[in-house]
């Protein structure tokens, strides 16, 4: 695989934190990623042979992989051997987190839960993500798709009676971001108490904090929230319009001043001069008689010259892209908001970068995505294995990287 394109200078605030990750599809391995991209050394543990299955999932999980496992070293384990075990012990005891995304009780079974681990050190943060929090719904099985519609989000979402999931996993993410909002708060307590501690993280509370505010506007106003199409805009100007050219932009206009910059910018000074205009609550009252004009003025123009008019006006505007335009977006390009990784057929893409900047600078590439197992036998080495028994492990398919790396670390 090709070497990294972007290299650490400097030191990456979690370097020298090692994190052990049991994990498969988006939540875990989204919590690896905000840990490895911010410089952790996360351990990812796949099963022998093709891996992690999400390595080969087909159609809307083709990019799971690729998006969520940058920047880790990879080992191949059977967990169900003794000495596959043994090497998982071996390696969580060089640890300072173990994180797990897999069904309640699973890890519990093979001796790897919190309570097993934390009695051999207590230091251990040990991090769960589930689908629920403690309660009566503990124990249920979770998807993105299933909390979203339990917790409101689909309703938001979709037209009135007929709900509708996000585009994007988000509560998957948010999830994972959560959970690593929350070992870095245990690593920073950890300084006083020496003590690490269960963190655990979920999706259906993660998309009840999303629609929070939706649940104050209820407590504030005693009205409940319309789904987002068919909402009551707090604005008069907020909306997506149709270009000259068959494209799309939204554009908002969310004070006075930005609604007088709107009417120069395209020439409408009989709706600025107008005094039934002048504030945006007369402007929402009188949607239905401004916005024919409206879409007419902007559909007499292109994209790109509505797009120039709403940026010299500097009101806020967006043309509606899709997620595959990205690739060529100037800002993500100039400013290293993609970061390029290979695939496994050897293509690159590039995938965007950690939303941060630390020290005026992106969290860079270190690792590039892990071959399944492609550090096994490196990190056996670390834990003291001796060349002979990780042969034998690798004849065995107890612990083995893949052929590359296992010739390399016999030899």
């Amino acid at each position: 695989m090709s070497a990294p394109q972007d290299v650490a200078t400097g030191r990456l605030p979690l370097e020298g934190v090692r994190v052990v990750e049991f994990s498969h599809m988006i939540m875990g391995p989204s919590c690896g990623l905000v840990l490895a991209d911010s410089g952790a050394d996360v351990i990812k543990v796949e099963p022998v042979g093709d891996g992690d299955k999400t390595r080969v999932l087909p159609g809307s999980g083709a990019g799971f992989f690729p998006m969520f496992n940058r920047n880790k070293r990879s080992v191949a384990v059977d967990l169900k051997s003794e000495e596959g075990l043994e090497y998982v012990k071996r390696l969580i005891a060089t640890a300072d987190v173990v994180t797990e995304n897999f069904r309640s009780g699973g890890l519990d079974a093979l001796g790897l839960g919190y309570e097993e681990l934390s009695a051999e050190n207590p230091g251990l943060i040990y991090c769960s993500l589930k689908g629920f929090l403690s309660g009566p719904y503990e124990h249920r099985a979770a998807l993105d798709e299933v909390v979203q519609m339990m917790g409101g989000l689909a309703y938001m979402t979709g037209p009135d009676g007929r709900p509708l999931r996000a585009g994007a996993s988000v509560n998957d993410i948010m999830g994972g971001m959560f959970a690593a909002m929350g070992v870095m708060a245990a690593l920073y307590e950890r300084r006083t108490t020496g003590h690490g501690q269960l963190v655990r993280s979920s999706l259906f509370e993660n998309n009840v904090f999303l629609v929070g505010q939706h649940m104050a506007q209820y407590a504030v106003t005693g009205r409940a929230a319309d789904p987002m199409p068919s909402r009551l805009s707090a604005w008069a100007v907020y909306d997506v319009f149709d270009t000259g050219d068959d494209e799309k932009v939204f554009i908002g206009v969310v004070s006075d001043t930005q609604w007088r910059a709107f009417c120069a910018a395209f020439g409408l000074p009989h709706l600025a001069e107008d005094p039934t205009l002048a504030t945006n609550t007369q402007r929402v009252g009188a949607r239905e008689r401004i916005m024919p004009t409206l879409r007419d003025t902007i559909r007499s123009r292109t994209q790109d010259e509505t797009v120039r008019l709403c940026e010299t006006a500097r009101l806020p505007f967006a043309p509606i892209k899709r997620p595959q335009d990205l690739f060529d977006d100037p800002h993500l390009n100039e400013t290293g908001a993609l970061t390029e990784v290979t695939l496994a057929d050897g293509r690159t893409a590039r995938l965007p970068a950690l939303p941060l900047e630390m020290g005026g600078r992106r969290l860079p590439l270190r690792l590039d995505l892990p071959r399944a197992g492609e550090h096994t036998g490196e990190l056996a080495r670390e834990l003291g294995y001796s060349p002979e028994q990780i042969s034998a492990a690798a004849q065995a398919r107890t612990f083995c990287g893949d052929s590359a790396e296992q010739s390399a670390s016999i030899h």
